[in-house]
């Protein structure tokens, strides 16, 4: 999108091999977008809110990024035409739209996700301080380490 954006007004009649170029970039972001739309649904699939968001959002991506193939076909067939170009830069910054939305909602998802368990984490330590045992205690811290550590990978697979 960048380098479309950045193009001079007067592109040059000649056209320099270019279309094969955009024809392998146009590859290379259908590929990805729908890698990205895969992981999209199975994040819908296991999700427990934001479910009917999830799927609004990845038909939106879908959409987008057949707006995207069929503009940029019509440019890699003409790269020289500026309506054309000016088209292929505005399906671009849909689908940028669209895509960033999705990792919005994703983001949100992850995140209602760990409070979930961050809840669960909570009730337990709860426990833990009202325990009137000893035998009770152990039980309980130990449900208190397994949360605690629950906690710590779901965190950690967060930050990868």
């Amino acid at each position: 999108v960048t380098t479309l954006v950045n193009c001079p007004q007067n592109p040059s009649s000649k056209k320099k091999g270019r279309s094969k170029r955009a024809r392998v970039l146009l590859a290379s972001v259908e590929e990805a977008t729908w890698n990205l739309l895969d992981k999209g649904e199975k994040i819908a699939k296991e999700a427990i809110v934001f479910k009917e968001e999830l799927h609004t959002v990845l038909a939106d991506v879908q959409k987008e990024s057949q707006a995207l193939k069929v503009s940029a076909e019509a440019f890699t067939s003409d790269p020289c035409n500026l309506p054309k170009r000016q088209a292929v830069v505005q399906a671009a910054r849909s689908l940028l739209t669209a895509v960033t939305r999705l990792l919005i909602l994703a983001d949100m998802v992850d995140v209602a996700y760990l409070l979930e368990h961050l809840t669960v984490f909570q009730r337990t330590f709860e426990s833990l301080r009202n325990v009137s045992s000893k035998s009770d205690l152990q039980k309980t811290y130990q449900k208190f380490q397994k949360d605690l550590e629950n906690l710590d990978y779901l965190a950690y697979k967060r930050q990868q």
